[in-house]
């Protein structure tokens, strides 16, 4: 489901891969189109390009992989709605939520609803589509401009013992009315963005800006076989050809787009003293958890149509560690489905993958209970109470239960955690991160379960790998330490490459010549993930250091990576480049440009494009493309914040004070608007108005530092010296290691004559930046006040 994210970024920020996690089970959802949306048989293109045959085809030779298929929740999750597929109550049934009373009812065999429309007002909307399975059923209205909208209210599908069997709200603790973006009929409800992609087979958005409007196709309506082995018609032309009992490696190549079979070998039990499985054979492709992830991962597309076959971070970015998405540990917090837990994992790291656990086509396990950990894990070794310390044959012995932790998303739906972490009460003790132990030991603190653990197993338990929580957790708080702790994870080759970019996303707050180093190091990681991560952490540095790290990134195989170095290297001036390496950024600016117009249906994509024409001194295509995000969304107050930026930079004040009026009007609580019309009244000379509108804005973000240490700027500047004093020691305890905020106050205590309490900031601000000689002349020179020298 998706849920409203508080972020840091600025408005200037590029379109987040965390947005977009409104599902009700990836395993359930397999979306498509129907009839009258969909070409179903495309012909064949000029140069024999693979086209889709459809599941029929691919029947007629693999009949048991396509029985186990039709009964799983893939192949029912949309459907048209019918009497067959419908399984909520429309009798005149009535829900109400929040002032809103909706009605299901039947008429003339269809199926409609009489809620609240996009005008606020309550309407009929025929249901065009059922959508999901178990344990809940949403359903699909079709709009005008070609657009299918998910309601609100879902169909609990599960037994009435179970609590099922009644309509329920996504949203149980929100009233949302038209524009909010989480109501039914907001774009973040949007079928053809927010769900089809990964749904569908072969979906095409066809999305036309200039019009507003989709015309989307698939080429089959469901997520069906050619969803993940790609498009099957040169296969079909090779299994046609194939000689009657000639085996596969006579004939060949087998015409798959996607090979997703099992390669030659097997999981060995080589010691049992370890009592865990290694593989023995040919070495395990990533291929498969490629393919898989484009569906089970939080992320931002990059490229359409989708070129099957490839590499994920070539078509995709995922989310990273955000802590909006999951604890500092890495264990889920939001919904973000299985791919950004399981390369958590040691065991993606050991070449396990997906089907090793699930059957693909009926998407069972592959064996019950502990069952399917047994597979790889000796039982007399971990299915006993000498390691779980538990009952045995009881929930507590369960592996799921330690080792995959569930947490419950759209009311109803359990989804477990795929990192498969070893419990760490002591993470709970130090950082405050969830535990297994402690989600059933309720009535007990974590310092007792952590001396449980010790007790268990040793008090080398946990020291047998770091972990990179504390790292991650410094970095979020804004710790002391947090540089430190973020470069040396950034550059761990044994932590998990979604960690270890996830520091490096963080490390520009802190980036100092301390630190750049471990970015430099990890530009040349093996991880595409790391590579292309750290080449975004580099973009404040010179831009002749910008280009000796981001030249090569340009040429880089993975399509993610060469769209970082890109936008590292965005506006840099054109003389300090070879021609070759002009002609590299060009071909990277033009993919670039290309992987947000994958999501021009959306403001936050045109927001970035600006963003890069700004860049590149394109301003009259920067201001074209936030008119037009704002066309989009009249609500979208972002565009106008930065309108009214890109207005200041022209000396156009007159033209960015109606932009940032106008953006109020649609979000009066908007920081950043609040914030830049504070600006703005500085510069007018209004500096009463501009204090109450920077407190406003820093009230209104108290976790953003930039807004707090700007009210203080303007609070001393007004005269008010003790109340900035104030406001920056409370940023400081919020952000101990923001290096403005410990620069005022040293320098305002100073000059308020205390220079005891500004050495203490000063000496902080040293640790910070050893090797800073104005810091350290501000250090001995405030001892030398103090006294102390």
């Amino acid at each position: 489901m998706t849920k409203r994210i508080a972020s840091d970024a600025k408005p200037t920020s590029l379109l987040d891969p965390s947005q977009g996690g409104r599902c009700a089970r990836m395993v359930v959802l397999a979306i498509g189109l129907l009839a009258t949306m969909v070409g179903c048989q495309q012909p064949s293109p000029p140069g024999g390009t693979p086209t889709f045959v459809g599941l029929a085809k691919c029947a007629s030779c693999h009949q048991k992989e396509a029985d186990a298929y039709r009964g799983s929740d893939h192949a029912l999750a949309m459907q048209p709605a019918n009497d067959q597929t419908v399984q909520g109550d429309f009798a005149n049934a009535r829900f109400s939520h929040r002032g809103v009373t909706s009605t299901f009812f039947r008429r003339d065999r269809k199926f409609f609803v009489r809620t609240d429309g996009a005008d606020g007002t309550l309407g009929e909307f025929e249901i065009a589509y059922t959508f999901g399975v178990k344990p809940l059923q949403q359903y699909l209205v079709s709009f005008t401009n070609g657009r299918l909208q998910a309601l609100g209210i879902a169909w609990d599908t599960r037994p009435k013992a179970q609590g099922g069997q009644r309509w329920f709200h996504l949203y149980p603790a929100e009233t949302l009315r038209p524009p909010d973006l989480l109501h039914w009929t907001g774009r973040d409800q949007t079928w053809n963005y927010q769900c089809a992609e990964c749904h569908s087979t072969d979906l095409r958005k066809n999305y036309d800006v200039a019009q507003n409007r989709y015309a989307t196709t698939s080429a089959e309506s469901t997520v069906s076989c050619e969803a993940c082995h790609g498009p099957g018609s040169a296969h079909v032309t090779w299994a046609e050809r194939r000689k009657p009992g000639a085996s596969r490696a006579a004939a060949g190549a087998t015409g798959l787009v996607v090979r997703l079979g099992r390669v030659e070998g097997s999981w060995v039990m080589k010691d049992t003293q370890h009592g865990i499985a290694e593989w023995s054979g040919a070495p395990r492709s990533t291929a498969e958890v490629d393919a898989c992830a484009r569906c089970h991962a939080r992320r931002r597309p990059i490229v359409d149509p989708y070129p099957y076959g490839r590499p994920f971070l070539d078509t995709h970015v995922p989310a990273l560690l955000d802590p909006a998405l999951y604890h500092a540990d890495g264990r889920i917090l939001e919904e973000v489905f299985e791919y950004g837990s399981f390369i958590q994992s040691r065991m993606f790291q050991h070449g396990v993958t997906c089907s090793d656990c699930h059957e693909p086509h009926g998407l069972g396990l592959r064996a019950d209970g502990n069952g399917v950990c047994a597979q790889c894990h000796l039982t007399a070794k971990f299915d006993t109470p000498d390691h779980h310390h538990h009952k045995a044959g009881s929930d507590a012995a369960r592996c799921v239960s330690c080792h995959m932790p569930a947490r419950t998303y759209m009311v109803v739906d359990p989804r477990r955690d795929h990192s498969f972490q070893v419990p760490r009460p002591d993470l709970s003790v130090a950082i405050g991160t969830p535990n297994s132990c402690s989600g059933c030991h309720l009535d007990r603190p974590p310092g007792w379960v952590a001396e449980r653990i010790v007790r268990w197993y040793g008090p080398a338990s946990h020291a047998r790998r770091p972990h990179f929580g504390p790292a991650i957790d410094a970095g979020r708080r804004g710790l002391l330490s947090a540089e430190k702790t973020l470069a040396a994870l950034a550059t761990d080759p044994d932590q998990p490459g979604i960690a270890r970019a996830t520091a490096l996303a963080m490390l520009p707050e802190y980036l100092s010549p301390a630190s750049l180093p471990a970015v430099e190091t990890a530009i040349g990681a093996v991880d595409p993930l790391v590579r292309s991560t750290a080449l975004a952490a580099i973009e404040t540095l010179p831009p002749a250091e910008r280009l000796r790290l981001a030249a090569p990134g340009l040429r880089d195989p993975v399509r993610a990576v060469r769209l970082a170095a890109a936008h590292a290297l965005a506006g840099a001036p054109k003389q300090t480049l070879s021609v070759e390496q002009q002609a590299d950024l060009d071909r990277a600016l033009t993919e670039l440009v290309a992987s947000e117009m994958v999501n021009a249906d959306r403001p936050e994509a045109h927001l970035n494009l600006a963003n890069l024409y700004t860049r590149l001194g394109r301003l009259a295509d920067a201001e074209s493309e936030l008119k037009t995000a704002i066309v989009l969304d009249p609500h979208f107050a972002p565009a106008m914040v930065n309108l009214a930026d890109l207005s200041r930079a022209q000396g156009r004040d007159a033209d960015g004070e109606r932009f940032l009026e106008q953006a109020l009007q649609v979000a009066p609580d908007s920081a950043e608007a609040l914030h830049a019309l504070g600006l703005l009244r500085v510069r007018q000379g209004r500096r009463g108005e501009a204090v109450g509108l920077l407190r406003r804005a820093a009230q209104q973000r108290p976790e953003v530092t930039r807004f707090a240490y700007v009210y203080a700027v303007a609070l001393y500047g007004s005269g008010e010296a003790a109340r900035a004093i104030a406001v920056l020691e409370e940023a400081h305890q919020r952000r101990p290691a923001n290096r403005d905020v410990l620069t005022a106050l040293a320098t305002y205590l100073r000059e308020r004559g205390d220079p005891k309490a500004a050495l203490r900031y000063a000496e902080l601000l040293a640790t910070l930046a050893p090797g800073d000689r104005e810091v350290q002349g501000l250090v001995a020179s405030l001892r030398r006040q103090a006294g102390l020298q």
